[in-house]
């Protein structure tokens, strides 16, 4: 269940990220709701995961679902360039959430 939580947690950690950027500085009204919403709902999953993982795993794994999914929404939705560079950090990133969940 821990794990779940944390999934859920990254994935609005996403959800928030995105509407930041969709507020423009929090101008506008929906997407400032949204982003406030996302992320005490992200805080919230993420305190629950954190009852049963270990901190330095959960926050690595949300902080990286978070910062995956934003460069995949940022390139996707956002038209923001894929190079090789940033394309080997995403993978690195990767590799080292594959490595926390394998350690516990």
């Amino acid at each position: 269940m821990a794990w779940i939580c944390l999934l859920l947690a990254g994935v609005l950690e996403i959800v928030w990220a995105f509407s930041m950027k969709q507020s423009q500085g929090f101008t506008r009204l929906v997407p400032s709701a949204i982003t406030i919403i996302a992320a005490l709902a992200s805080f919230g999953f993420l305190s629950m995961a954190m009852r049963s993982l270990p901190l330095g795993t959960a926050y690595a794994v949300w902080t990286g679902i978070g910062a995956l999914g934003a460069f995949a929404v940022g390139i996707v939705i956002l038209q923001e360039p894929a190079n090789a560079m940033r394309l080997a950090a995403a993978g690195m990133i990767l590799g080292g959430l594959v490595l926390m969940k394998a350690a516990t």
